[in-house]
């Protein structure tokens, strides 16, 4: 695997935390990187100790305030150094990224793209953030306000964005003037190294020795010491709805802050004017994409009566068309699931799915071959099952039929979880109650695209158990940053606000 070379990463890799300069892990114990697509060891990644996370943390608090006084230019021009070097190894990248973690090469090569893309966001963002002026009621005063970065900010990514994630946050945190001190997750071990070693080379062409760090910890202790470490005054984490809700209790506890982004059980409505050709290919990818594993993956699909059987016709041929296997393979739209216990998560849904009359219209099987690969599955279901309600990390599609729209709204929002939700149609007055409030309740809200795909220029994000957390674009640089007003009074007397006399005789 010469792109593993290209990426500075060895079969077996010398640790799995870094700070200025040097790799620090010094545990006994090792982390295996496993392939899902045969269930094979590729790669050993020796595990930090609290020691390790100590010493990396003391010197990024160390540079931490060094780094903001860099002016945002600057800083942005690390960041930018980054996003070159990604396009030089953006294939190396994609390929691991597909490898490790299983998704087909296309998806894998986007996810890098996706990064040089936040890249180059946060270069212009480097030179444009900033505060408002506002009038002052009192004369001879200028109100206004600025913000000033947190200090070191820590980032949990999942498994299913290995590398894009981590520069949602990662980069916008640099340009603020932050510290990213990064804990990957233990399932895809080695595209964090790769990236790391990618920093690597910029903060040293750039002498920025500490501003991005990474650490794989040994044990569950050291990950809670993670999040309860004062030093830390953000987590930004991206992962289940579970363990985001531990994490914010915890931060939380010690007036912390977090940002959040967590599960999705994302919905479509297709209803009767939408164009069905464009919904399928949508509907097909949001469902199939990245093996069902995406937090926007779409996982309900309501549709107006008029259209459910054709719509269930056309979506189980779809679904028999997909190509399962490698997904470094040409022509392969799925891959592996994650692990075996994502497998065997997947085969409880099926079984609960039959146990409560369900029609598996298409797939429901685990495939018999090396790797953690399933069929996509497509399902008649009942809005008011558990498992329509919960979010299952894989391929299974619940379809319902629908007869008013206001119907279809309440069933789409009638769930937990609000990240993404899509309509189909070309009704503009659906259109535009499903973009008002009495419409869709989630973070994004799509019309005649799919649930996932989001943009960078836009705030990523969602509410309800989503967490509320917004990330990448529009104004999320506020979260990695305190706000401050300030009053400067130029004038010679000391006027009070509100009027205020205050007289001494």
């Amino acid at each position: 695997m010469k792109f593993l070379d290209s990426l500075h990463i060895q079969a077996l890799s010398q640790g799995g935390c870094y700070g200025e300069g040097a790799w620090v892990a010094s545990s006994p114990k090792t982390l295996e990187s496993v392939n899902p697509a045969e269930a094979s060891v590729i790669g050993r990644v020796q595990l930090a100790t609290l020691k390790d996370y100590e010493t990396i943390l003391q010197k990024a608090q160390n540079f931490s305030q060094k780094w903001a006084m860099t002016p945002a230019p600057l800083r942005g021009t690390l960041v930018g150094r980054i996003g070159e070097l990604l396009k030089v190894h953006k294939e190396a990248l994609g390929s691991l990224v597909s490898l490790e973690m299983g998704k087909i090469k296309a998806e894998g090569l986007g996810e890098v793209q996706e990064m040089i893309d936040m890249a180059e966001f946060a270069v212009g963002l480097s030179r444009s953030f900033g505060g408002k002026n506002f009038p002052s009621e009192r004369p001879f005063h200028r109100l206004y306000e600025q913000w000033h970065p947190l200090g070191i900010v820590g980032v949990v990514t999942a498994f299913n964005f290995p590398v894009a994630v981590w520069a949602w946050n990662a980069f916008i945190g640099a340009v603020c003037g932050n510290i990213t001190l990064w804990k990957p997750s233990s399932k895809v071990p080695l595209c964090a190294i790769a990236v790391q070693n990618i920093c690597n080379q910029a903060m040293q062409e750039l002498d920025h020795h500490s501003v991005f760090s990474l650490f794989i910890p040994e044990n569950r202790a050291l990950s809670e010491h993670f999040i309860e470490d004062t030093q830390i005054p953000l987590v930004s984490f991206t992962g289940s709805t579970q363990v985001g809700q531990h994490i914010h209790e915890v931060v939380s506890k010690r007036l912390g802050r977090t940002l959040l982004e967590m599960s999705g059980n994302n919905a479509v409505i297709v209803d009767e004017t939408a164009d069905l050709s464009l919904a399928v290919r949508a509907i097909l990818f949001g469902a199939v994409g990245t093996a069902g594993q995406r937090c926007t993956s779409t996982r309900r699909l309501y549709v107006h009566e008029r259209h459910h059987e054709r719509l269930l016709d056309e979506l189980r041929h779809a679904f028999s068309q997909v190509a399962i296997g490698n997904p470094l393979e040409e022509g392969i739209l799925m891959g592996p699931l994650i692990d075996e216990d994502a497998r065997r998560a997947y085969l409880k849904v099926i079984a609960r799915i039959k146990s409560l009359g369900g029609q598996i219209v298409f797939g429901g099987k685990s495939l018999q071959r090396s790797g953690f690969f399933v069929e996509p599955t497509l399902v008649r279901a009942e809005p008011n099952w558990d498992v329509v309600q919960e979010e299952t990390f894989a391929p299974i599609l619940y379809v319902m039929p629908y007869r008013s729209f206001d119907e279809a709204i309440h069933m789409q929002n009638n769930v937990r979880q609000g990240l993404s939700s899509a309509l189909f149609s070309n009704d503009l007055r659906h259109v535009e109650q499903f973009l008002s409030s009495l419409g869709s309740d989630c973070g994004l809200a799509n019309i005649n695209t799919g649930t996932s795909g989001a943009e960078i220029g836009g705030a990523f994000g969602g509410e309800k158990e989503t967490g509320g957390g917004r990330e990448a674009g529009s104004d999320a640089w506020k979260a990695y940053m305190r706000r401050q007003t300030v009053a400067i009074n130029w004038g010679g007397a000391l006027p009070l606000a509100q009027g205020i006399d205050f007289k001494v005789a």
